[in-house]
C-alpha cells in the first residue's frame, strides 16, 4: 500500500457529442408523430402531439360555424349601425335626449 500526500487527480473525462439541430427537420418529425406515421420521437411526446392536435382542431365544421358566426355578426352590427342612423336623422330622438339634460336646441 502506497501512501501520498501530494497526489493530483485525474483530470475528469468530458464527453461532448455535438448534434446538428435543423429546426424544419424537428417540426417535421413532430408532425409525423402527430399524425402518427413513423418518425424519431417517443412514443409519449407522440401521443401528447397527437392529443394536442385533436384539442386544437375541436371538429370537422370548424371552417362552417366560423363563417356562419361572421355572418351573424355582420347581419348584428349592421342593424345597429342602421338603426343608429335611422335614431339620428329621421327621429326626433337626439332632441329629447338633449331636453333631458334641460338644454334648449331650436328644431
Amino acid at each position: 500500500m502506497r501512501f501520498v500526500t501530494f497526489r493530483t487527480p485525474k483530470p475528469k473525462r468530458f464527453s461532448y457529442k455535438p448534434r446538428y439541430y435543423d429546426e424544419d427537420i424537428e417540426a417535421l418529425e413532430q408532425r409525423k408523430a402527430a399524425l402518427g406515421y413513423n418518425s424519431k420521437v417517443s412514443h409519449r411526446e407522440g401521443l401528447r402531439l397527437q392529443i394536442a392536435r385533436r384539442w386544437h382542431r375541436g371538429g370537422h365544421d370548424k371552417e362552417e360555424k366560423s363563417t356562419l358566426s361572421k355572418l351573424i355578426y355582420f347581419f348584428f352590427y349592421a342593424t345597429i349601425i342602421v338603426g343608429g342612423v335611422y335614431l339620428i336623422f329621421f327621429t326626433d330622438f337626439v332632441y329629447k335626449i338633449i331636453a333631458l339634460f334641460g338644454l334648449r336646441v331650436g328644431q
